[in-house]
């Protein structure tokens, strides 16, 4: 229960799945670089954990310029997943997070059920530091035509199954643009994985009307930021409504302290804090100081009490 007096130290602490977190706050994959890039503006031992760009197996190169296109309450992106691959990533990046005291969570993707296995394999035996692993399964599968993981039942569970090499807790992070979530969902956490990251960007596109022509140089693009938080919220609320005591990790334009705690209301035990980043690197971590000032101002002197709580009923 809440407690009648402001509450003048919040325990912050949260679980996501066997994942011990020191506070709800996390950056989000593809935001904040491969490594200790944030490092520069705040403690990166700050925050709960650190997500990083996802890592194929091998090296990518991801998609033609331009890459990133503004928008009303939002950004279009359009990267392609570039990146080092695991091996080099653990050789270069992860030791400037270690020596950061950061918790860090290894993002993975591939273009094929083989591919997410080869890349989980890689991540056996990581450092301590590696508290888990986030398999993002919105990818291009080359086996089926290259429809979406995320978006097919029997894939999204191939995957997670081809992930299991890695011996680390595994997050589903899971794809909007669907019509029914929690059975994507349910193919996940049947096939091991032990907590779900909702939810990645939603499609879109931009055009130039004077040209026609897309403004991303791969055509469409992944919609984020502002625009997308009330899609998270829902597909929070919905999975947690669906699946009670499954961890969930919010991700979707959390800009403020108060989009944090929306998150962990509807069902999430964390979130995670991705396109505020580009315009104020120091967007994490002050979003986990007005989260905490959010808890002392309405009298909840732990988050844990926060977990699920529209779920509640009198």
């Amino acid at each position: 229960m809440r407690s009648e007096k402001p509450a003048s130290q919040v325990d912050l602490t949260t679980h996501v799945g066997s994942v011990r977190l020191p506070n709800p706050i996390l950056t989000a994959s593809g935001t904040s670089g491969h490594g200790a890039e944030l490092q520069a503006y705040f403690p990166l031992s700050a925050l709960g954990a650190v997500v990083v760009k996802s890592l194929s197996a091998a090296s990518w190169a991801g998609n033609p310029a331009p890459r990133v296109h503004e928008t009303t309450g939002g950004m279009l992106n359009s990267v392609g997943l570039q990146g080092p691959g695991v091996e080099a990533w653990l050789e270069r990046d992860l030791p400037a997070l270690e020596a950061a005291g950061a918790r860090v969570v290894a993002s993975i993707w591939g273009t094929s059920v083989e591919a997410y296995g080869k890349a989980a394999g890689m991540l056996a035996g990581a450092p301590s530091c590696v508290v888990a692993v986030e398999v993002n399964l919105s990818c291009p599968n080359v086996e089926a035509r290259r429809s979406v993981f995320a978006h097919s039942v029997s894939a999204t569970s191939e995957a997670i199954a081809a992930t299991a090499s890695c011996g680390l807790p595994r997050w589903a992070k899971l794809s909007p643009n669907v019509t029914d979530l929690t059975e994507i969902a349910a193919a996940a956490l049947g096939a091991g994985a032990e907590a779900l990251t909702l939810v990645n960007t939603v499609m879109g596109m931009a055009i130039d009307p004077a040209t026609g022509r897309p403004r991303l140089g791969n055509g469409g693009g992944g919609l984020s930021g502002p625009a997308i938080h009330p899609v998270a919220v829902r597909a929070v609320f919905e999975c947690r409504a669906a699946f009670a005591e499954v961890p969930i990790v919010g991700v979707g334009g959390v800009a403020s302290g108060e989009d944090a705690a929306e998150l962990l209301v509807a069902g999430a035990s964390a979130v995670q804090v991705g396109t505020a980043t580009f315009a104020d690197p120091r967007a994490p971590v002050r979003v986990l100081e007005q989260f905490e000032q959010w808890c002392r101002s309405h009298n909840v002197p732990r988050v844990t009490e926060l977990i699920g709580a529209s779920h509640v009923r009198g």
